[in-house]
């Protein structure tokens, strides 16, 4: 009899999953990893009983987190992905051709290790020769670290709770940006700002105050609460919505959801996010 996975958001919202087998289910030194099966999503990671991607739908969120990005640097040879243990977006960020370095920086190896034993579609190649990967906490990696600037930095993290709180800290976005080169971008998760209002607004003040100005973005990913999800472009120069139209090119052959018309549109603020974000 399949059984149904749950992941219950603050105790009062409930999404729920059909499934049969779990393929894998381990406590790492930081949360409970498992990947499982189910009918609707295929193989599903959820860290903590929390929804992190799925083979069906990881492309909505992979894409968007990258390729704004991608597409808007002035360089792109040397990209930092903080978090991404899943492999998701150094998968997309590898596919450009331009990019001649990638490091991914996970705090928890367990996570890696799973998605490349049971999530062999989302991820890269892991044995690509451009793909560095670290364990190691990525607040205190980009605090220390002082070994050259990053085109584009990527910050794919979960909820700002546990392991993930620091990610969405002003100290944090400091040593982002001095560790971004010129005319470099920058991109992370924000969050839902239907349901996580407070973080997306502190979010979008941090990212200004440190870069100047941020650019929230939007997009869908079903299998998230609210099914519609929130990025943020940062850069101290360029355009969030001027992509290269080469890259564009590059990433709308490779894409399922991407492309030049979603890249404008998605920059575009509802109502609710704009009083939200109002002074």
């Amino acid at each position: 009899m399949a059984r149904w996975y749950d992941e219950t958001f603050e105790g009062n919202l409930r999404l729920g999953l059909k499934g049969g087998r779990m393929l894998f289910r381990e406590q790492s030194a930081y949360q409970t990893v498992e990947i499982f099966e189910t009918e609707r999503y295929g193989r599903v990671l959820a860290l903590d009983g929390v929804f992190m991607t799925s083979e069906v739908d990881e492309f909505f969120y992979h894409e968007m987190l990258v390729h704004p990005a991608m597409t808007t640097a002035e360089r792109i040879a040397r990209v930092l992905i903080i978090g991404g243990g899943d492999g998701g977006s150094a998968r997309r960020v590898l596919g450009y051709p331009e990019v001649e370095e990638v490091l991914l920086v996970e705090i928890d190896a367990m996570v890696v290790e799973a998605s490349r034993a049971h999530l062999p579609g989302v991820g890269p190649s892991w044995d690509d020769p451009r793909l560095e990967v670290r364990i190691e906490d990525g607040t205190a990696f980009v605090a220390r670290e002082t070994g050259g600037a990053f085109d584009v930095i990527l910050v794919d993290g979960t909820d700002p709770v546990g392991p993930a709180e620091g990610l969405f800290g002003r100290d944090f976005f400091a040593h982002l940006a001095a560790r971004l080169a010129p005319g470099g971008t920058f991109a992370m998760q924000s969050e839902s700002p239907l349901l996580f209002p407070k973080v997306f607004r502190e979010t979008q003040v941090g990212l200004s105050q440190v870069f100047g100005s941020a650019h929230p973005y939007f997009g869908p990913v079903p299998l998230y609460p609210s099914g519609t999800w929130s990025y943020t472009w940062a850069s101290r120069e360029g355009d969030p919505r001027a992509p290269r139209s080469d890259r564009l090119a590059h990433a709308e052959r490779s894409s399922r959801y991407y492309n030049a018309e979603i890249h404008r549109a998605a920059f575009a603020q509802p109502t609710y996010v704009a009083r939200l974000l109002a002074p």
